[in-house]
């Protein structure tokens, strides 16, 4: 390829990456569409430069994974796979539907993602940012252009999160050409079926994208079928070249057969088994944007949000413990009634964020600023009374007072957050970013926990403010390498669900405080040439006021457990050693990489004050729950021509499921050990004809069976098996 048309790829490549989808709305910019005549190398994980869009990214720790890169199940969402690179990633494995993405890092609890700050484009997409960041919806990963993930220094400017920030930004349309159709049709075992179409395209100065995604199957386990639909419509007009506005809508719906857990010794004799027939879930999920970005000039410029989420969440089933079986009431004649629980979440709000970069020491430097306004409600009704049967009907059948259901609260989350940050400059090679946030929150309840006369609590509020600091640092070592740093504080209020019982076995302490803490990492990470890519470095975070479960008068006792740090170690390289020799290969490239971390992940101050004075019962010293102290991903990539097959192993040491560390299981299965796994996934893509593909994979390649955690509430209390051995097919064209 001439050099000419390598800088215009580089400047064509450069002017689609953004943060978020209105940052990186396609532009009016014609440039002629060039042909590659040598395949690159896939580079499915990047990192961000110092500054981009709105937003100033030099000194803090961050991967993007490139989905269309990947051989991996993008039809069933599979997390081990998409965040193989991303080294530390947690993953909780409910089920083999991928409805709902459970990751963390760094000792945090991978529960929906919930210590994440996950948006899509931006724009907040869990039940409620403070109160419920649940993350019940997940993109279809097909519809899914990158996700950018930056660890706990993402605090300063997205939110307190001690996960930080997990975007997923989805696809646009082709910047050449008025109309690209794009269709792909999976099947695999257990009589799954994933069908993904799509459109978009540019016309003169309008950009589209939009698809619709099914995907059904019966699972792996018995009594798990689920359906999911999901659509998706993006519209950005190029008002001029300096300014761009676009809206974005996001409609997801679901029902989910829940199978419920086991006990440990039902799981040694067959995982796949099942004794809850009843049990369904129901989340129909909307979120939309509204978005401006103008570029006031070269040097500054502004964007302004405007976002929305309007959803529901409705379980329905026999919820007691998995020791306690649901049979047939020969009185009644039938089934015990099930018991309905139904959340709806109302969230809105807005951010404006602005960069200005000026000349200081004759170097470039960067001041990014924003505010945010947020206010979420969360409705939520339990224990309603439902029917006999076995199918999905949330239906009451009973009255308590008159009310349909025992129990039911208001919560709402009023939230303002500045942000300012700093990157000077100084020099080619160093660059120092401090940064605060100022939040402000206000959160209310009300309702009630029974339908007696006493039942009725009396109203309750609270309000915050909090300030955060943090700074990073970052040294270029060379033109593709760099040394970085950061320390930034978090922040965790209570969320509502950890103020209420599951309904199932759960007690809660009625005096949860809130949590804070911070994050500390560093490292060393870069390419070089077209051979060597690695990310090597080190971390440490304090969690005062953890909030978890121990086991107390024989049930789970959820509480402020202490302070809790996490040090450790993150390291991803990937070489290919034939182009480290070689540059051209007539049989093709192989790359193999490396993802470990080692994660000493312990409890250093206990201070519940029930027990603070039985040493026996001290958990200082204690591993944290769900926190791997080894979570190691190795494989390798294949690439000849329009072929790509790669392999990967994951393995993941031990856990406990409580913060007393039980090594034995109770008779429930929610607390206990969780056994160390390994599991080996195979993935193939072939491209051909320029328009089409054939995409096959074979997931845990072995057949392993384990678990990743032990459920004391929903999706059903005790052992939730992952999926064994399953296989699929996928065929696709873009024309």
């Amino acid at each position: 390829m001439k050099s000419r048309n390598l800088f215009t790829l580089f400047l064509i490549s450069f002017s689609t990456v953004s943060v978020f989808s209105q940052e990186d709305s396609v532009k009016t910019l014609n440039l002629p569409e060039i042909e590659i005549n040598q395949k690159p190398l896939k580079n499915e994980i990047e990192r961000m430069p110092e500054v981009l869009g709105t937003s100033i990214y030099a000194g803090k720790k961050n991967e993007v994974i490139k989905l269309g890169n990947i051989d991996a199940d993008l039809s069933v969402n599979n997390s081990r796979q998409v965040f193989g690179k991303v080294p530390g990633v947690t993953v909780w494995e409910n089920d083999g539907s991928g409805i709902q993405v459970g990751v963390s890092t760094r000792g945090l609890s991978p529960n929906r993602s919930w210590e994440f700050n996950v948006r899509q484009n931006g724009a907040d997409i869990s039940g409620e940012t403070f109160g419920y960041p649940e993350a019940y919806y997940s993109p279809p990963l097909e519809g899914v252009e990158r996700i950018e993930i930056i660890r706990g220094a993402a605090s300063l400017q997205y939110g307190p999160q001690f996960g930080g920030l997990m975007n997923y930004v989805m696809k646009k349309g082709n910047a050449y050409k008025p109309l690209v159709f794009e269709t792909q049709q999976t099947f695999g075992s257990y009589g799954l079926f994933n069908s993904y179409n799509a459109l978009g395209g540019t016309y003169k100065k309008v950009s589209y994208y939009a698809f619709f995604h099914h995907r059904g199957a019966d699972s792996w386990r018995d009594n798990n079928r689920y359906t999911i639909n999901a659509g998706y419509a993006a519209i950005n007009y190029s008002v001029t070249s300096k300014l761009n506005i676009g809206i974005q809508y996001t409609r997801s719906s679901y029902l989910s057969q829940q199978p419920g857990g086991l006990t440990d010794s039902l799981f040694n004799v067959d995982a796949q088994q099942s004794f809850r027939h009843r049990n369904w879930t129901s989340a129909p999920w909307n979120v939309a944007t509204v978005y401006a970005d103008y570029n006031i000039s070269e040097n500054t410029k502004l964007n302004i949000k405007l976002f929305g989420v309007m959803a529901e969440r409705t379980n329905v089933g026999f919820v007691k413990a998995i020791n306690i079986a649901d049979t047939f009431n020969t009185t009644l004649k039938s089934f015990n009634p099930r018991q309905v629980d139904r959340d709806y979440y109302t969230n809105y709000g807005g951010e404006i964020r602005f960069l200005q970069m000026y000349n200081l020491m004759n170097q470039k430097s960067a001041l990014a600023a924003g505010v945010r306004v947020y206010k979420g409600n969360i409705l939520r009704r339990q224990l309603g009374v439902g029917t006999t049967g076995d199918d999905y009907d949330v239906t009451i059948t009973a009255q308590s007072n008159g009310k349909d259901f025992s129990r039911e609260y208001n919560y709402d989350t009023d939230n303002i957050a500045f942000f300012l940050e700093n990157m000077f400059k100084i020099g080619k090679r160093l660059s120092i970013t401090p940064g605060v946030r100022y939040e402000i929150i206000n959160s209310s309840a009300k309702g009630y926990l029974n339908t007696s006369a006493t039942g009725t609590f009396t109203p309750v509020s609270e309000n915050r403010n909090v300030i955060l600091f943090g700074a990073g640092a970052e040294f270029q070592t060379t033109g593709t390498t760099n040394l970085y740093a950061n320390f930034s504080q978090s922040y965790r209020p209570v969320t509502y669900s950890e103020l209420t019982p599951s309904g199932t076995t759960d007690v809660i302490d009625p005096n949860l405080k809130d949590a804070s803490g911070y994050n500390i990492d560093g490292g060393f990470r870069g390419r070089i040439k077209d051979y060597l890519s690695f990310d090597i470095g080190g971390f440490y975070l304090l969690y005062d006021n953890r909030i978890g479960t121990i086991t107390q008068n024989g049930l789970p006792f959820r509480t402020n457990i202490g302070t809790s740090v996490s040090q450790g170690a993150e390291a991803f390289v990937e070489i290919d050693p034939i182009r480290a020799f070689i540059q051209k290969s007539p049989v093709g490239y192989i790359t193999l990489y490396a993802s470990y971390a080692y994660v000493d992940a312990k409890y250093t101050r206990w201070d519940n004050p029930a027990i603070a004075n039985d040493p026996a019962k001290s958990i200082v010293g204690k591993r944290v729950e769900y926190a791997p102290q080894n979570i190691g991903r190795y494989g390798a990539t294949y690439i000849y021509k329009n072929i790509s097959a790669t392999f990967q192993l994951s393995q993941v040491s031990e856990v406990y499921s409580d913060a007393a560390n039980t090594e034995k299981y109770n008779a429930a299965a929610t607390v206990g050990k969780v056994p160390a796994y390994m599991v080996m996934d195979a993935s193939l893509t072939v491209l051909f004809a320029k328009k089409y593909n054939l995409k096959a994979g074979v997931n845990n390649l072995s057949d392993e069976k384990y678990f990743t955690r032990r459920a004391g509430g929903y999706p059903g209390p005790g052992v939730m098996p992952a999926n064994g051995r399953t296989i699929f097919v996928s065929i696709g064209a873009k024309i």
